[in-house]
């Protein structure tokens, strides 16, 4: 009585692992890719709601100012020599302001903001908007309608 596998068997199974593979690997990606925007989206908005939340707590307005081409977002004080604070994003997505010259909003004291909409184009034409209310400075970012 023979123990053990004979090759036929071991090559049917390492077949079927490589067909598997091959399927599964493509899935991995692009939910890697997901996961990296989706965080990308996150940090948007956190940095619009930190800066929010500076100018409520401290009692000055705070300036955002969106540099679509850098992909980076700063954090001014009105009369300050330099940022107070800076984000850079990665290359995979691309900020869009809507109208494309409302690259700067202010958020005051009293919780107000001027408003905006940003849109963040993703790999795979995955299409995010970022807003922020004018009445309550309120930022809210979702995943936009493929229509």
């Amino acid at each position: 009585m023979r123990r053990g596998f004979t090759l036929i068997e071991l090559a049917v199974t390492l077949l079927v692992l490589a067909l598997a593979s091959a399927f599964v690997a493509p899935a991995i990606g692009r939910g890697l890719d997901n996961l990296r925007t989706r965080a990308e989206v996150s940090g948007f908005a956190g940095f619009l709601r930190a800066a929010r939340e500076q100018a409520v707590t401290r009692g000055e307005a705070q300036q955002v100012r969106v540099d679509p081409e850098s992909r980076t977002l700063a954090i001014w004080v009105e009369g300050a020599k330099s940022a107070r604070s800076s984000r850079s994003f990665s290359y995979l997505v691309s900020i869009e302001p809507d109208p494309p010259t409302a690259k700067t909003i202010t958020f005051h004291p009293q919780g107000l903001s001027t408003g905006g909409t940003f849109r963040i184009l993703a790999p795979g034409d995955r299409r995010y908007v970022v807003t922020v209310d004018t009445l309550t400075g309120r930022v809210s970012a979702r995943l936009a309608d493929s229509s």
